[in-house]
């Protein structure tokens, strides 16, 4: 009978770990258990950091709301208040870009808020 070589999944397994932790740093990139664990570590923290990135998102654009508020002495919260009232419906990463790059259009949006 032939001789059969084994293996063949597991190595497929392993290798496509080790691919996926290349650029790791010290053994995590060459060492199959560490790089599973490394890995496992990552997807997880690359998980929470997608939600992340949205909650400092919004957080940045109600800061540029606020600061271009103050300009035009008008808070924050009066602002989304009078929008809601008015029925304007602006969400806060339209108002961020058009008080950063558009400041006449945003002081007309606030007199209208007012």
């Amino acid at each position: 009978m032939a001789r059969v070589k084994r293996g063949k999944i597991a190595n497929k397994r392993r290798k496509s770990v080790l691919k996926e932790t290349k650029g790791y740093r010290w053994g995590r990139k060459s060492k199959y258990r560490l790089a599973k664990t490394a890995r496992y570590h990552a997807l997880a923290h690359s998980y929470r950091s997608r939600k992340e990135k949205k909650r400092n998102a919004r957080a940045l654009w109600e800061v540029k709301i606020n600061a271009a508020c103050r300009e035009l002495e008008l808070s924050y919260n009066k602002l989304i208040a009078g929008l809601k009232k008015n029925n304007i419906e602006l969400n806060r990463k339209t108002l961020a870009e058009l008080a950063q790059n558009y400041p006449q259009l945003f002081k007309q949006v606030a007199e209208k808020a007012k």
